[in-house]
């Protein structure tokens, strides 16, 4: 009993060590080597994201897509890929000396990967999806400058132009975050 007791006091802290800078030691080990399983076929460019998407710098989280299945059946899956660098601006305050990428940055990826799958279901020129609400949002591991985000959504229903999509972001194949996203397809002449 005495045992879990202690392990409860100390779990705040092993929480806030996870989300903090390393520890820096004396251990001269060599790390283990990183492995990219990062996909590296281009489905579309950011140049073809832009004509879909409305969000430009610095709101644009999708550099590229490299897999996109849609044809108008539940179980439709997009893959984006976000390089994350140093020269976000987000950076500069989140957190200085220390940077992390903002967790909801990283839902809002998943909503715009989530809407371009949902944009080319649809067919259609001239709209723009709209970010609805999320659920069951989790963070698991922080992501770094120089991490490659690989956000894989997987349409889960849609009705009309409304869809729901279940979103995971991984870096070298661990998941980061995940969330169940829902969002809505509106003309972005007439978005009412």
């Amino acid at each position: 009993m005495a045992r879990l007791i202690a392990d409860q006091i100390t779990r705040p802290e092993k929480i806030i060590q996870a989300f903090g800078p390393p520890p820096t030691s004396g251990d001269t080990t060599p790390a283990a080597p990183v492995v990219d399983d990062t996909p590296h076929e281009t489905v579309m460019g950011v140049e073809e994201i832009m004509k879909h998407l409305p969000h430009r710098y610095p709101f644009l989280l999708v550099d590229r897509i490299v897999e996109l299945n849609g044809d108008h059946v539940v179980g439709d899956h997009v893959v984006g890929i976000k390089n994350v660098t140093i020269n976000e601006p987000f950076f500069q305050g989140h957190f200085p000396g220390h940077p992390i990428m903002p967790g909801v940055l990283q839902l809002e990826a998943m909503a715009q990967v989530a809407g371009m799958l949902m944009i080319q279901r649809t067919q259609k020129t001239g709209q723009i999806a709209f970010f609805m609400s999320a659920d069951s949002v989790k963070w698991r591991k922080p992501v770094y400058p120089g991490d490659t985000l690989v956000i894989d959504i997987t349409m889960k229903k849609s009705r009309g132009r409304i869809g729901r999509a279940q979103g995971v972001c991984k870096v070298r194949g661990e998941v980061v975050s995940e969330a169940e996203v829902t969002f809505m397809i509106l003309d972005s002449t007439n978005p009412q």
